[in-house]
């Protein structure tokens, strides 16, 4: 059974890479957002046309983005959401809202300094986490029952 897994969420640390590694030799696939924020950002524009109103640029963008990850999101079994210390990942809560939303299995990740702000999402989650070494944990688990160690 391969476990069909979305990384959402922060953009500008490994964190992704470090699951992706961790979880070599587990039967899991991995999809995630356009973490290129040029593109990201500029998706609408480039494929819609141009917009002279930053407001606007931002609203095309931010359509065709959704479009990509509320694919991913559905077709995801698991959901895990990183955020991070030094933006706040609007995005990412979105993300988590709507994996729960689906009945999708939350994994949120993020440091203790986030716990009082996060409760809400953290309260939808199956499981919060603070490296990618216990989502790994978790993925290693689910699939095979095994404990880590």
């Amino acid at each position: 059974m391969t476990l069909n897994v979305y990384l959402s969420g922060e953009i500008h640390t490994d964190w992704r890479e470090q699951i992706i590694e961790g979880a070599k030799g587990l039967d899991v696939s991995f999809a995630a957002p356009v973490t290129d924020h040029d593109a990201s950002d500029d998706c609408g524009v480039a494929i819609l046309g141009a917009e002279d109103n930053k407001f606007w640029h931002d609203h095309k963008g931010a359509k065709v983005n959704a479009i990509r990850t509320r694919r991913l999101i559905e077709q995801a079994d698991v959901v895990v959401v990183r955020f991070g210390d030094k933006y706040k990942q609007w995005n990412a809560a979105f993300d988590a809202g709507q994996a729960a939303a689906l009945g999708k299995s939350l994994i949120v990740m993020h440091g203790p300094d986030h716990q009082h702000a996060l409760k809400e999402v953290d309260a939808a989650a199956l499981a919060v986490t603070e490296t990618p070494e216990q989502v790994v944990e978790i993925l290693t688990y689910v699939l095979t029952g095994a404990l880590p160690g």
